[in-house]
């Protein structure tokens, strides 16, 4: 059983900021694929779908953001996980507003959360998927990822996480290759003759 999981922080009080659009995320893919409510334990939040040929548990920790890894724990000693079965989604501050970046390991970039579960799990061997939420100063980014994007942002971000969604399930259905040349397309420079 594939698991996904969108990283958060829980409560009313984060669901709109930032540091939320692995949530977001998760919220598409729950309408998306109709998933069937599952467990709701003190670390987790859970539903069920079936995508294609795939059983797929769908993950909103209810830890903070820097004990997400805690949650992933939880399920992988009730259900079993293989890491080749886990994508996270989480923001990321390094990438343009909008864009994702998917990719079938690699270190944490310095995301609290993607570090919990690396520590977690004892291992970077797992996908993620990142959706950019704009770069900000080193002594800023602790309030820019807690802070509400602006209008014009939060538009930007709820059309990355559709896309996102999308990206989940073209992971599932087609693997990982396939899904990340789909999302990790380079736009090429324009070159101007002189």
């Amino acid at each position: 059983m594939a698991l996904v999981v969108g990283l958060g922080n829980p409560g009313a009080t984060y669901a709109e900021t930032r540091h939320n659009v692995g949530f977001w995320v998760l919220e598409r893919l729950v309408a998306r694929w109709r998933a069937t409510e599952g467990e709701r334990r003190s670390e987790y939040r859970s539903w069920n779908a079936r995508v294609g040929d795939a059983d797929v548990a769908l993950l909103e920790p209810r830890t903070f953001m820097n004990r997400s890894g805690d949650a992933v724990v939880a399920w992988r000693e009730a259900h079993g996980l293989e890491s080749t079965e886990l994508l996270v989604a989480a923001d990321d501050v390094y990438l343009p507003v909008g864009h994702l970046r998917l990719r079938a390991s690699g270190s944490s970039g310095g995301h609290r959360g993607l570090e919990s579960v690396e520590q977690s799990l004892g291992t970077r061997d797992y996908v993620r998927l990142r959706i950019g939420v704009g770069a900000v100063a080193a002594a800023e980014l602790k309030e820019h990822v807690l802070e509400v994007p602006s209008a014009l942002e939060l538009e930007a971000l709820g059309e990355a996480a559709d896309a996102a969604a999308g990206a989940v399930e073209s992971w599932l259905v087609d693997g990982i290759i396939v899904a990340m040349n789909r999302i990790n397309r380079k736009v090429s420079k324009e070159v101007s003759e002189s």
